[in-house]
């Protein structure tokens, strides 16, 4: 028998999705949403538009436009939201809710082969949460418990299987800088977490540098090294490394080290005690700040005593960054996979509602781009999902108003066309 006749009867008994696909999704008919308000979040185009017209096919977004100006292709369902708006759907940067709870193995102080693709549960109860909220794209990562855990992986939330749900492997590669790995064995200062980050970079550097030499045939093939093979994904351009960094010097030396010194592509998660003095930094050197679950710094002596710095007044995060300039502003959750101890998947819009509350100007639409394009941008994902964009993944959020105002409820949710949450049907609670 044929390789090709042995792969015909493999398919022949291979299970079958018995389920006929929705329209909007791949297979299905078209379908076409009647919105009030699409809140489009495109990084150069207009923001909303008005009595709008969302035509999706074979999961991806087909067209964009007013009801006046837009067609229905003969064929198409047609679903009228009423008063509704739509909006891409939300991504958090920064979550440990993929999965199980393996999130921080302290072997080494630095550990860049390990990878949280091994943890991951699709599908599992806190992905439903954090989708019944709107969000459909997260970034699973390590802990901090060490300066490096390891590799991210960037999955969506929706789908039932690991290989539908997977965006990007490696997501990131997750770094940390004070606030947690300083704890590791019997202590690590600023200064030792910057010399064994350093060499981490040095020898993955020079290892990257020696597979581009051999794949352009000028040199000999290099001994492959697993706890390298990350650095070719990051200075090859294909990753980012995301940083839990805070504290105005320590914000400093991510921006200095990682981005000055190395060149990488780099994010800051929670930019806290004072990160907000590095924004016009941040912003000339093109680092984005992926901001939370803490939101305000106050004046206190336990802040003082943390920090080393006396907070000047009773300050916003988000706020902060934005008046000192910085345009590349995102929310995060720090999620477990249950709720309780730190925000949860489904709180993250909630960390724009506080951003505001706090002081954050809102007034361009900034929390929505917040949680959309701009998390997509910073991860190297807006190809694919941030906006309302022909071209780009169907996943949409359809909810009563602004995510950023806590009266604000989410009604149903799209992963790629299909529908995944609607709450006639499954309002969820938690």
């Amino acid at each position: 028998m044929t390789l090709a006749a042995l792969f015909t009867l493999a398919a022949a008994f291979a299970p079958q999705d018995a389920r006929a696909p929705q329209a909007g999704e791949r297979g299905g008919p078209g379908l076409a949403l009647f919105t009030a308000k699409a809140l489009t979040a495109a990084w150069r185009s207009p923001q909303v538009i008005d009595n709008a017209t969302l035509l999706v096919r074979d999961g991806r977004i087909e067209a964009l436009g007013t009801r006046e100006e837009l067609a229905v292709p003969a064929g198409y369902v047609v679903r009228d939201l009423g008063e509704l708006w739509v909006m891409p759907g939300m991504i958090d940067l920064h979550s440990h809710a993929g999965g199980t709870l393996d999130i921080n193995d302290l072997v080494y102080v630095t550990q860049p082969e390990l990878s949280a693709r091994t943890a991951v549960l699709p599908g599992n109860p806190a992905f439903q949460r954090g989708l019944a909220a709107g969000v459909t794209a997260v970034l699973f990562i390590p802990g901090s418990g060490s300066n490096c855990g390891g590799m991210g992986v960037l999955l969506k939330t929706g789908p039932e299987n690991y290989e539908d749900a997977l965006l990007r492997d490696p997501g990131s590669l997750k770094v940390a800088q004070w606030g947690n790995p300083e704890d590791f064995a019997f202590g690590v200062g600023k200064t030792w977490e910057n010399y064994h980050l350093r060499h981490m970079f040095r020898e993955g550097r020079a290892y990257a540098a020696a597979w581009k030499a051999h794949e352009s045939g000028s040199a000999p093939q290099p001994e492959r090294r697993l706890e390298l093979e990350v650095f070719r994904e990051l200075f090859a351009k294909r990753t980012q490394v995301s940083t839990h960094t805070q504290v105005t010097q320590v914000v400093m030396m991510t921006l200095l080290m990682i981005r000055g010194e190395f060149g990488l592509d780099v994010y800051i998660d929670h930019g806290e005690f004072g990160g907000h003095r590095m924004a016009a930094l941040a912003e000339k050197m093109g680092v984005p700040a992926i901001l939370g679950p803490r939101n305000v710094e106050t004046m206190s002596r336990g802040m003082m005593n943390f920090t080393g710095e006396a907070p000047e007044r009773f300050q916003g995060i988000a706020a902060g960054y934005q008046e000192l300039g910085h345009s590349m502003i995102g929310f995060n959750t720090d999620s477990l996979p249950f709720p309780g101890f730190t925000p949860s998947l489904e709180d993250l819009p909630t960390q724009a509602a506080l951003a505001v509350y706090y002081g954050f100007d809102d007034s361009e639409m900034s929390t929505v781009r917040g949680l959309t394009i701009v998390p997509a941008k910073t991860a190297g994902l807006d190809h694919r999902i941030g906006s309302l964009e022909p071209g780009k993944d169907a996943d949409l959020v359809v909810l009563h108003g602004s995510p950023a105002d806590p009266r604000c409820a989410v009604e149903a949710v799209y992963v790629e066309g299909r529908k995944l949450y609607d709450t006639s049907n499954d309002r969820r609670r938690w």
